[in-house]
């Protein structure tokens, strides 16, 4: 997450228990047949462990105000209608949506932006979260570098007022850190460690608290997903040291969780544990008018998934599934990437259980949301899963996920671009 969406909080509701939550057994579902279904850019400097440092105390800037957006939850449309769906957005949204006031070029000698740009910039990065949350990345990241080249040269033509300089270096630095989760969510993992650098980069300059801890909260998820554990820690707890003066327990508890990640990881069960009850008891004093807006995607289920995968890497699958389960049935219909993640995170910790029917099941439930989100790091996931089951394919349940598994991954093959082909550089 990568990321937020433009929709509305859902209401704070209690933190479930570390432990096992109570809810309905998990049941298994027929698997039946096929259905329809790196810039170079300012990198900030980092030391020699990849992480960069965390900035000295200082005074905090207060954070800028939440934008209450209203998005009632929809459901995910077929894989045809996503597909125009994205064609829309990139061609006459997000593409063109920072030029209105340039006349569609870039910014001449003697061009200044002001508040149509900066509002502009602010609405790209809306939109691909929005679009993310719906459908995934791997339909909209070769073309959402565009906009971050047009927001850092809107900066580079200046402003005539400091107000508007503020609001387009922090529009610049979300739109980056959208862009690197696109390349993180797809599988670009190198492409998205430079954008996350830039967006670092951008918000030290601006000194910008609230972007410094979005910028170091994706640079730990991250180095989690690519195998660097220490460095994921690291990088969560800069993050939280940037975002204590933000009045934000729902932002700190986030962090908590991506440093529980980094400690799941490096097998420390004591330290995991720890991050996790004050995740648990940060979220439970519930949303504040300081909460970031990208945080919207953030609620019990966001909570639940991301302590499943904790418990994953710990190896602790039965609880790890009872989370993922509580994940998928909390979690808001609009938010279909992350029900299609915690889905087949789902799949991964009841095949790693043993529970061989459900694991089926759940994988094809996933194979069929992915019939609308594309995102390579969930593909890889579920992947993984079904190595898991391959030993057991003779068991008729596991024949029939891994025959549709097989099938779908040609097809998503055949329509991928794959990784080889980033956005040009900033």
């Amino acid at each position: 997450m990568l990321p937020g969406a433009p929709a509305g909080r859902p209401d704070p509701v209690p933190a479930p228990p570390v432990g096992p939550p109570s809810g309905p057994p998990l049941r298994p579902v027929p698997c039946s047949g096929p259905r329809p279904g790196p810039p170079a850019g300012r990198l900030a400097h980092t030391p020699a462990s990849g992480v960069p440092a965390a900035r000295p105390p200082s005074s905090a800037r207060s954070p800028s105000p939440r934008h209450h957006r209203p998005a009632p939850p929809v459901p995910p449309e077929p894989h045809k209608e996503s597909d125009v769906l994205r064609r829309a957005f990139m061609t006459g949204g997000t593409a063109a949506v920072t030029a209105p006031a340039w006349g569609g070029g870039p910014a001449g000698p003697h061009r200044r932006a002001g508040e149509p740009e900066a509002a502009a910039v602010e609405e790209a990065v809306r939109r691909i979260r929005l679009f993310d949350d719906r459908f995934g990345a791997d339909g909209l990241y070769a073309r959402a570098a565009r906009p971050l080249r047009t927001a850092y040269a809107l900066l580079d033509a200046g402003t005539h007022r400091p107000a508007i300089t503020e609001r387009l270096q922090r529009g610049a630095g979300e739109l980056a850190i959208s862009v690197g989760w696109l390349a993180h969510d797809s599988g670009r993992f190198a492409d998205a460690r430079s954008y996350y650098a830039e967006a670092l980069a951008t918000a030290r300059v601006a000194d910008d608290r609230a972007l410094e801890a979005h910028a170091f909260s994706n640079i730990a998820f991250l180095a989690r997903d690519t195998g660097r554990p220490r460095e994921a820690v690291r990088a969560a707890q800069a993050a939280q040291e940037a975002a204590r003066p933000l009045s934000s327990p729902r932002l700190l508890s986030l962090l908590a969780l991506r440093e529980a990640g980094g400690w799941a990881a490096l097998q420390d069960r004591a330290a995991c544990r720890a991050a996790l009850l004050r995740a648990e008891s940060l979220f439970g004093r519930g949303a504040s008018a300081a909460d970031p807006e990208w945080m919207s995607f953030y609620g019990e289920a966001e909570l639940a998934g991301l302590t499943a995968q904790c418990w994953s890497a710990l190896g602790d699958w039965s609880r790890a599934a009872e989370h993922a389960h509580r994940a998928v049935v909390l979690q808001n219909p609009h938010f279909a990437r992350n029900i299609t993640l915690f889905t087949a995170e789902l799949a991964g910790d009841l095949a790693g259980g043993g529970r061989l029917d459900e694991a089926a099941a759940a994988g094809c439930r996933t194979l069929e949301l992915l019939g609308q989100v594309r995102s390579g790091r969930i593909r890889a996931m579920l992947d993984g899963a079904a190595r898991v089951l391959r030993p057991h394919r003779r068991h008729a349940a596991v024949a029939a996920f891994l025959a549709r598994h097989q099938a779908s991954g040609r097809r998503a093959a055949h329509r991928s671009p794959g990784p080889g082909a980033p956005p040009r550089r900033i």
